[in-house]
Order: C-alpha cells, then structure tokens, then sequence
C-alpha cells in the first residue's frame, strides 16, 4: 500500500532568469520590475489558489507583487533569483487568513470516501495537496498544525522550496526550519497511522 503524499512541486523559473539583475535596473526603470512578474506570478498565484483558494488568491497574490515592488531597493541582490522572497511576501499576506485555510481543510476532512467536493476550492485541495487526493486524516492533521509549522511544511511541499530557501523566505534560521519541519512531519506521521506524508529532505534526493 502506498504512503499518502503531497504533491509534487510546482515548476520553478528558467535557471536563466535573472531576478536580481532586473530588479536593480527596475530601480531607474520602474518596467523593468515586470521581468519578475512575467517570470513568477504564475507560480505565486498557484501557491496561494492551494492554501486559500482562486478568490483569495487572486488578491493574496496581487498584493504579494504590488509589495514587492515597492520593497525592491531593500531586496538583497546578491540573491539571482527572487522566488522565495516573493514566496515570504506571499506567506505572510496568507498568514491573514488562518481562519479561511483551517475551514477549508476541514471541508476535506468532512468529504465522504470517494465525494465529490462542492464549490471548486475543495476539488483544488484534494487534487494538488495529495497527490492521491486529501483523506481527512492529513486534512485534519494540516489543519491542526501550528501555523509556523504549516508555513514550513507548506513551503516545502506545495512550493518545493529547499530548507535555506524557506529560511530566506520566512527570515528563519535554517535550524528552525528543519526543526519546525520535522515537528510537523511527526504530527502529520502519527495522525497517518505511522506513514510518512512528507520524506526527509536527504530522502528525497536519494
């Protein structure tokens, strides 16, 4: 029987995008700053359309962009790529709406086996948090979470970022992002019966 886990992660920007080169020129050239927009909005959007659905996506994201270029002569250029910059920024307009993530989740955790989710979001859910669609137990057991470590495991599982990027993005050090993972890990581990939804970064790479 196969373990329950999340989905794969999303595609990441062309290795050839150079965020940092057009964010300092956007700083004279304020068009410029569209180079990164064209390169991640479609990936930001996706993230947060899976945590909060497309409505509140759709503003979540908006905003995650609007904020970031007004931030753009604090971003550290010594970062190429903006990805999980743009991923902090967006985390943290999510962070707003802790309560609409939790009752979504639940809404999976009511799903009968085999349902059909109502209402779009749930259907979203089911199909990219779990790549063999969210059972209640991992619903239940996300939702539980403490919202650090929903963050971090959410980073890392939806958005595929490595452990320094979400330390980037959440402005963490990289020691409290492995030990607010593997707390969630064993949370999600024990409501799962003992299987793991999430492998160690080491194992996955194996």
């Amino acid at each position: 029987m196969n373990e329950p886990h999340l989905a794969d992660p999303p595609d990441t920007a062309s290795p050839s995008q150079d965020d940092a080169g057009a964010i300092e020129r956007s700083w004279q050239e304020p068009e410029r700053f569209g180079a990164v927009f064209d390169a991640h909005y479609a990936e930001i959007h996706r993230y947060a359309s899976r945590r909060l659905g497309p409505q509140a996506a759709d503003d979540v994201c908006a905003e995650t962009f609007a904020l970031a270029f007004r931030e753009r002569r604090r971003y550290d250029l010594r970062r190429r790529s903006a990805r999980p910059w743009l991923y902090g920024i967006a985390t943290n307009l999510i962070s707003r709406h802790r309560r609409d993530e939790a009752r979504l989740l639940r809404a999976v955790d009511r799903l009968r086996p085999g349902a059909k989710p109502i209402g779009g979001h749930e259907e979203e859910v089911t199909a990219k948090v779990s790549a063999q669609a969210v059972k209640g137990a991992l619903a239940r057991a996300i939702a539980a979470l403490p919202a650090d470590q929903r963050d971090v495991l959410l980073l890392v599982a939806l958005a595929g970022l490595r452990y320094e990027e979400v330390a980037q993005a959440l402005d963490v050090p990289f020691g409290t992002v492995s030990s607010r993972l593997n707390r969630a890990r064993k949370k999600l581990r024990k409501a799962l019966g003992g299987t793991n939804p999430l492998l160690d970064e080491e194992e996955a790479q194996r």
